[in-house]
């Protein structure tokens, strides 16, 4: 039998005039301590983005989001965020925030299978 991981989520938001608070859930992070484990999936539904603002730079978030991504990854042109230890870059890219791209509170769950989580949660709250 599978151990459970205890693991933690955000939905990664954008929302695009942060004035009116409108928002698009548009990706998930996902983040298990003891698995060493954390990813970030992302999805833009351009046309909805543009119904909500259609000035919205959505070359941009596409930048940034990927700038995100690469911080979960610990990838080497991720910057000095991308060199944090794993918890603490969850902790960065969950941190609240006054800008277009935001995330909800995290959100703990326990499962056996990391990959399919994350999968599951992103077809639910995404897609």
């Amino acid at each position: 039998m599978q151990d459970n991981h205890l693991y933690e989520y955000a939905v990664i938001r954008v929302v695009p005039r942060v004035e009116r608070e409108e928002f698009l859930n548009i990706g998930i992070i996902l983040f298990c301590k003891k698995a060493k484990f954390i990813k970030v999936l992302f999805h833009l539904n351009k046309e909805k983005i543009q119904a909500l603002s259609s000035d919205f730079d959505i070359e941009q978030l596409e930048c940034n989001l990927t700038s995100l991504e690469k911080i979960a990854n610990g990838a080497k042109d991720g910057g000095p965020i991308a060199e944090f230890e794993i918890p603490e870059r969850f902790r960065w890219l969950t941190a609240i925030r006054s800008s277009a791209i935001q995330t909800s509170r995290p959100h703990p769950g326990l499962c056996q299978d990391l990959e399919k989580t994350i999968q599951r949660l992103f077809e639910e709250l995404v897609l």
